[in-house]
């Protein structure tokens, strides 16, 4: 084993939003900074995960809209899918984006080291490649190396048809039918892709709703829409047992609660998407006491340290809402920590997105969680059927609703479901965090005709004061 020489102030152990973020923003304020991924700069966000499903996000919908052109009084031809060239897209679009964030790290004179780390003790790592095996000393060490894909009994990612995230955006063909074991985010990302391509789904959901967690009116109404379009929808329900038969999955449900038998449905493909787990099992944490929860998410403070100093956690490896955005502020103020700065990280404003047709986004509380704070609410919402602008664009589902404590008027809760929900949340962010209330949203000018208007609606309804909707 040989040592690599140089004295780093902070090694960084994984490349994804939250460890290359940590890493130039280290360098910025002038630390020494290694860091080391083992698969693929860009993590799982760039590389199989929030990008390239984005990609065949935008690229089935430009197809959804075509085929509606004669909507908007536009007459084309026969309209076909190149699932090839769709992907060689992505694949493209995916190699630029993590070229350039390498580009980036080596331009802010961060040293890459491409293999694994693991602990020999809290403060020295052994680095391997191969056949090659370094030892590296460091001050500090920030630990960013997310989450994998949850595994079900009986239900094995060695099978070819048995999905996750990862293989669900590489498929080659499309298939007849496929059931996505799981409501969530990821799950109904990858089930707007495949329906619009012709694919017949079926979502199979242990929890009353989809979507669990978010806002009530959220789930209540992208349920109804996502069936509207086609989408089979079974809440409160499990996957007990499953068989395989002539290149066909057959499996049996049950209620969710009772554990009543609910029949058996066939599918080429199954998708299995109810969650993920931490990835820490080959660090060594064991050898120098992380402190973990019972889910094995290491537990930090509000400036990202661990139980032990000089050990930072950041992104999916500690556990909340597991969001690339979210590491790549956590990435920041940890940063930003090692460099000596008071920095904290504040998750009152941490916005989430959903991107079907329509797309969902949530920041703040919800009306649940607001209720069990004891705050007396005033509720604003408005409906995207009575946006002039959405009109235009054919896309008039879901609505805005805002929520504010009553007694001081500041913004606690946005949710929204409408077309562009994941830009429209930015602004319900920036008031949260700057601890604005539905007054100062309300007398904000907004362009007209813009999806905009609507937040502000919302917010005016929230006073009984909505000019585009009667306010009850």
């Amino acid at each position: 084993m040989s040592d690599i020489d140089s004295q780093y102030k902070l090694i960084i152990i994984g490349a994804g939003p939250g460890g290359y973020v940590a890493a130039i923003r280290a360098a910025q304020l002038g630390l020494k900074t290694l860091i080391v991924e083992r698969q693929f700069i860009g993590g799982t966000c760039l590389n199989v995960g929030c990008i390239p499903s984005k990609d065949l996000l935008t690229a089935t919908e430009l197809y959804e809209l075509i085929k509606h052109a004669k909507d908007f009084g536009i007459t084309v031809g026969e309209v076909s899918i190149d699932l090839k060239k769709m992907q060689s897209r992505k694949n493209r679009n995916v190699k630029a984006l993590t070229a350039g964030v390498e580009y980036l790290l080596k331009q802010n004179k961060v040293d890459i080291f491409k293999g694994s780390a693991r602990f020999l003790d809290k403060n020295s790592l052994e680095l391997s490649a191969g056949d090659e095996i370094q030892k590296v000393a460091a001050e500090n060490v920030i630990i960013a190396t997310g989450t994998v894909p949850i595994e079900l009994p009986g239900l094995s990612f060695g099978d070819p048809d048995i999905l996750d995230s990862t293989k669900a955006l590489a498929l080659d063909s499309v298939p007849k039918d496929m059931v996505v074991i799981g409501g969530g985010a990821i799950g109904l990302e990858m089930a707007t892709v495949y329906l619009r391509l012709g694919t017949e789904i079926t979502i199979v959901e242990m929890l009353e709703t989809i979507l669990p967690g978010m806002d009530i009116d959220l789930t209540s109404q992208s349920e109804a829409i996502f069936k509207k379009q086609g989408m089979k929808i079974m809440t409160s329900t499990m996957v007990s047992g499953s068989s395989k038969v002539d290149g066909r999955f057959e499996l049996s449900l049950v209620d969710a609660g009772e554990r009543k038998d609910k029949g058996k449905i066939s599918c080429e493909k199954v998708l299995v998407s109810v969650g993920r787990k931490v990835d820490t099992s080959d660090l060594g944490l064991d050898k120098i006491g992380i402190k973990t929860d019972k889910r094995g998410f290491i537990e930090v403070d509000d400036q990202m340290k661990t139980n032990l100093p000089g050990i930072y956690a950041i992104g999916d490896v500690v556990g909340g809402k597991l969001l690339a955005h979210k590491a790549s502020k956590e990435g920041e103020i940890a940063a930003e920590v090692v460099a000596g700065r008071d920095s904290q990280m504040d998750y009152k404003a941490v916005p989430g997105v959903v991107y079907t047709e329509p797309e969902i986004a949530s920041v703040g509380l919800t009306e649940q969680e607001a209720k069990e704070q004891i705050f007396e609410l005033k509720i604003g919402r408005f409906p995207f059927r009575a946006s002039g602008r959405a009109r235009t664009m054919g896309m008039m589902d879901g609505l805005v609703k805002i929520m504010a404590d009553k007694s001081t008027g500041k913004v606690l809760g946005v949710h929204i479901i409408g077309p562009k929900a994941s830009d429209l949340i930015a602004e319900a962010t920036f008031a949260i965090s700057l601890g604005a209330t539905v007054e100062d949203i309300a007398e904000t000018i907004h362009a007209h005709p813009t999806l905009s208007e609507t937040v502000m609606e919302a917010a005016l309804n929230a006073d009984g004061r909505a000019i585009h909707i009667l306010n009850k």
